[in-house]
């Protein structure tokens, strides 16, 4: 493994020069600071990797002596690793104080009636922490705080004049991840910044949100992260605008798209790609009939059985949205998109139907469900549209249709379902491809608008006296998760290479000799 200080690959910044003077006669400098003794220096180095370590972060961080696991999720910072979070979290915030946002601390353990209040308490389900005390009232430990900030605010500002304003606190949250894993990555406690910016008017949040994006670039730049920022799902923050900082790693859960000509990217969750050209067939398609499959329900097989290429198929998959059960059609070479689905449905969030669901709407078992015929309501993707002489289930067990003609055969509401596929075309420029990354999310900026304010009555009286509520904005980034991203991009077989602004040391003086001082 490296040395505990790691090596710097950078030279040393401005943001460091306190630590060390210029001054020195024998060595060429002197430490401003006491310095640490490595016979006294805590550092209790391992030298197997733990066994539940899955990525380069948590085996490096745990032998080197940066943090111990105590629990699923739950890790203690050893003097090494403390050090670095320090580090990240003065980067963090002065940078947060360079753009004008004031530093608040609100409590981490919540009564429930916040999160009631905005319907909170029931949309994030098992992830929330919850407790309840002595006299049996209802509390959780906070996940995110734009209820308790709202409050803080709704409390305090009541004209125009008192904004804008953005309050931000670092501080630990708590998350119960189903599976928490990646050692920081994926934490049940962890270190998070968060921001809240209150303005006027749209006008105003959108000057307030390219002010943290500004910032969040700082950071990252600082920290000589490669990063990208993409456009992002909003998820159970609401609002309408959402935008990721993704640093680039191999070892990164989640998935991103860029364009390879303009500077188009998004998560995929979101990702678009361009419009497909409305298309005639070039001959009159022959009538819908029905073919038997014996035992062929994935596209894999029919596509054998049937010698057709999957992107003549319109795969068909049932969903539960509420109440209902719906079907969602895509080509048979792509993958319909959970989210974009929620959205075209107007629904929070969808899941695929059970077996005994799909038999009571298609009469068919899995694998033979199709749009024609059925009784309810379909959505088609846009690729999937233009595809001409179509196969697909006939809602019948071992039965498919050959030559389906959408608006012919049957009828649906037109959607972009599917994630896009590198190689797609890009939707903003002419000529641009897309390519697919993994990424480690390490911020997330969001445009909240009302969506708080407008719950909680956190209101302003504007110049004429009206009432109006407070336009939002929130913005988060992952301090403990940043020690962690920085490591899986700065390593190599040796161990952790940290960038200067954060390593918790930048120098060690070895005395050669057996007479030396240590």
């Amino acid at each position: 493994m490296a040395a505990p200080g790691g090596r710097p690959t950078d030279p040393e910044d401005s943001t460091n020069v306190a630590e060390i003077g210029a001054s020195g006669q024998a060595f060429g400098f002197v430490l401003l600071r006491a310095p640490m003794r490595w016979s006294r220096a805590f550092i209790p180095t391992i030298k197997e990797a733990p066994a539940d370590a899955t990525n380069a972060s948590h085996v490096m961080l745990t032998r080197a002596g940066y943090v111990r696991r105590i629990g699923a999720g739950i890790y203690e910072y050893l003097p090494l690793g403390l050090r670095v979070l320090h580090k990240v979290e003065r980067i963090v915030r002065e940078e947060m104080d360079r753009a004008g946002a004031q530093e608040v601390l609100m409590p981490a353990l919540l009564p429930s009636d916040y999160f009631r209040e905005t319907g909170r308490w029931d949309v994030f389900g098992d992830n929330l922490l919850r407790l309840r005390d002595r006299k049996g009232g209802d509390y959780h430990l906070g996940p995110t705080h734009e209820e308790i900030i709202t409050d803080m605010v709704r409390r305090e500002i009541r004209s125009y004049r008192d904004l804008p304003r953005n309050l931000y606190q670092i501080q630990n949250k708590f998350r119960d991840e189903p599976r928490p894993r990646g050692g920081l990555l994926r934490c049940r406690e962890f270190v998070m910044k968060d921001a809240y910016s209150f303005d006027v008017d749209e006008a105003g949040a959108a000057a307030s949100y390219e002010l943290m994006r500004q910032a969040y670039t700082r950071v990252f730049d600082r920290m000589k992260l490669h990063y990208r920022m993409v456009q992002a799902d909003s998820g159970s923050m609401g609002g309408s605008t959402s935008a990721e900082f993704q640093v680039l790693v191999q070892s990164g859960e989640d998935f991103l798209t860029a364009c390879d000509s303009c500077g188009y990217a998004a998560n995929l969750e979101v990702a678009q790609c361009r419009e497909p050209a409305a298309s005639e067939p070039s001959t009159p398609t022959p009538a819908c009939s029905k073919v038997s499959t014996p035992n062929a329900g994935t596209i894999e097989e029919v596509s054998t059985f049937l010698k057709a290429s999957p992107d003549r198929f319109l795969k068909s998959l049932l969903y539960a949205a509420g109440d209902d059960v719906v079907l969602a059609v895509v080509r048979g070479d792509h993958e319909i998109n959970e989210i974009k689905l929620a959205r075209a449905l107007g629904v929070g969030e969808v899941a695929l139907a059970t077996e005994e669901q799909i038999v009571k709407a298609t009469g068919a078992k899995v694998g033979f469900a199709g749009p024609v015929g059925f009784k309810g309501r379909v959505l088609i993707d846009r690729d999937a549209a233009v595809v001409h002489a179509a196969i697909t289930g006939a809602n019948e067990t071992d039965f498919h249709l050959v030559n389906v003609e959408f608006k012919r055969d049957f009828d649906a509401q037109v959607a972009d379902l599917r994630s896009v596929v590198a190689g797609d075309a890009c939707p903003r420029c002419a000529k641009g491809k897309l390519a697919v990354y993994r990424g480690i999310e390490a911020g997330h900026i969001f445009i909240l608008g009302t969506h708080y304010s407008a719950k909680m009555r956190a209101n302003f009286s504007d110049e004429k006296g009206v009432e109006k509520p407070i336009i939002m904005g929130c913005y988060g980034i992952g301090v403990s998760r940043l020690v962690a991203t920085t490591v899986e991009q700065f390593n190599d077989a040796d161990g952790i290479l940290w960038p200067m602004s954060i390593a918790p040391y930048h120098v060690i003086v070895v005395g050669l000799g057996q007479d030396a001082a240590v």
